[in-house]
């Protein structure tokens, strides 16, 4: 098992502030709506604490409505492939046994894994934990906010909590592509292949098809393109 870094865990939890809000009203719209769609006050809850993915919870919420169970549990599976994506990248980073591994994989959510990448491709595990910690807290507990006080959609949208977590994963992205012009590519080449397949399938399948895009980082850097490793105080 590796050491804990209680620096990086501490920045994690520094950095996780703003994500973890952002999860609490997207949280909060879960809870209300599972609650509306009849999971009664207890499911939504201890769904939210055991799975932590906004993205399937809300597809297999979604799914539910007009399809078996089956074909709701394989759609939320299709929405989280690209976690298949963010673990082959991580896992050079990740220390210890095979079950210290797995635990450690527990924390890979999309705002920590961005979080945690280093300029030279290498990713702070413990950061990712701390950015992971207070985001789980709100997503359960804005879960149970939304179950208990219900509010209505046009409530969510007067207030404008319904685009706080598009917003900002906007600037997750901004601040990534800043970065890395791989990132960059990335970023377009994904944004071009959902758009061509908005006409032809769901946006599901259409995130899917765009996560193929992420599949340019497996190439090798060049020595010309190797950025130099710097620490905090240097960045300072």
């Amino acid at each position: 098992m590796m050491s804990p870094d209680r620096h990086s865990f501490t920045r994690g939890l520094r950095l996780g502030i703003g994500p973890a809000l952002a999860t609490g009203v997207l949280a909060l719209n879960f809870g209300a709506e599972a609650r509306a769609r009849g999971w009664g006050t207890v499911v939504p809850v201890v769904f939210s604490a055991f799975a932590f993915s906004g993205s399937a919870q809300f597809t297999l919420l979604s799914s539910l409505s007009g399809a078996t169970v089956l074909a709701a549990i394989v759609a939320s599976m299709v929405i989280n492939v690209r976690y298949l994506v963010m673990s082959v990248a991580i896992a050079p980073s990740l220390r210890g046994s095979r079950l210290a591994r797995m635990l450690q994989a527990q924390a890979i959510v999309d705002a920590s894994f961005l979080a945690a990448h280093d300029e030279d491709d290498r990713y702070d595990v413990w950061r990712m934990i701390g950015v992971s910690v207070p985001q789980w807290i709100f997503w359960t507990a804005g879960t149970a906010v939304g179950v208990l006080a219900a509010p209505s959609p046009d409530l969510m949208h007067k207030l404008g909590l319904d685009v706080a977590f598009p917003a900002f994963f906007i600037i997750l992205l901004i601040d990534e592509v800043r970065r890395s012009r791989r990132a960059l590519v990335a970023c377009l080449l994904g944004g071009t292949i959902a758009a061509g397949l908005l006409f032809v399938t769901s946006p599901s399948y259409a995130l899917l098809g765009a996560a193929a895009a992420t599949l340019i980082g497996l190439r090798r850097r060049r020595p010309h393109e190797a950025v130099p490793v710097c620490t905090d105080r240097q960045r300072q």
